[in-house]
C-alpha cells in the first residue's frame, strides 16, 4: 500500500508519522510530478482550504485530483480536507459543510466518540473544525458528535471534521484502509 499526502499546507507530517507507525509507505505532494507517482490513495489534511484550493489550481493539481477521486481513487480528507471535497470545492463529495463551525482557536476540543465500523470510542480533536450541515445521496454518516455530523464516507472517499493524526488511535485509519486494502 502506498498514499500520496497533499503537501502544500496544513497537517500533512502528523499524517505521514501515523502512517510511518502503522507501516504505510508514503509519500509527500508538492508538485504535479509529485502526484502522478504510483499511488493506491490520498490524504487531503487539515490546514487552510482557500489556501489549499489556490495552491491546487496555481500548481496544475485541481484537475488531475478531481478526475482521480471522480475515476475512484480512495481518499481521506481530514478538517481542511473536509472542506475540499465538498460541493463548492472539489466537488467529489455529496456534502454541504460549515467552516470554522466549532468557532476560532478558543472553540477547539477534544473528545472521544462512536464512528460506525469501528468498534470501540475513538480520540477525537478539533481545531477550528467544520462540521457537514447536509448529507445528499449516497453519503453514509459515520459519527455525530453533540448533534453534528463529523464523519462521513461516500464510495471511496471518507472525511472527518476532527483530526485523528494527532492522537495514537490508528481506528480511523483502519476504517480507510479498509475501503481499498484486499
Amino acid at each position: 500500500m502506498r498514499i500520496a499526502i497533499l503537501a502544500l499546507q496544513g497537517a500533512f507530517e502528523e499524517h505521514r508519522q501515523m502512517l510511518l507507525k502503522y507501516g504505510v509507505e508514503s509519500f509527500l505532494v508538492r508538485t504535479l510530478a509529485d502526484y502522478q507517482q504510483p499511488k493506491d490513495a490520498l490524504i487531503i489534511p487539515g490546514g487552510e482550504s482557500t489556501t489549499m484550493l489556490k495552491l491546487l489550481k496555481d500548481l496544475s493539481l485541481f484537475d488531475v485530483v478531481k478526475n482521480d477521486i471522480e475515476a475512484g481513487l480512495p481518499v481521506f480528507g481530514t478538517c481542511a480536507g473536509l472542506i475540499m471535497l465538498d460541493d463548492k470545492h472539489l466537488g467529489t463529495m455529496n456534502i454541504e459543510v460549515k467552516r470554522n463551525a466549532y468557532g476560532r482557536q478558543l472553540g477547539s476540543f477534544a473528545t472521544e466518540g462512536d464512528f460506525d465500523g469501528i468498534d470501540h470510542k475513538i480520540p477525537m480533536t478539533f481545531i477550528r473544525a467544520p462540521y457537514i450541515e447536509k448529507v445528499g445521496d449516497g453519503v453514509e454518516v459515520l459519527s455525530v458528535v453533540d448533534g453534528n455530523i463529523v464523519a462521513a464516507r461516500q464510495g471511496n472517499q471518507l472525511v472527518t471534521a476532527f483530526h485523528p493524526e494527532l492522537n495514537e488511535d490508528f481506528g480511523v485509519y483502519e476504517y480507510f484502509f479498509s475501503i481499498f486494502a484486499a
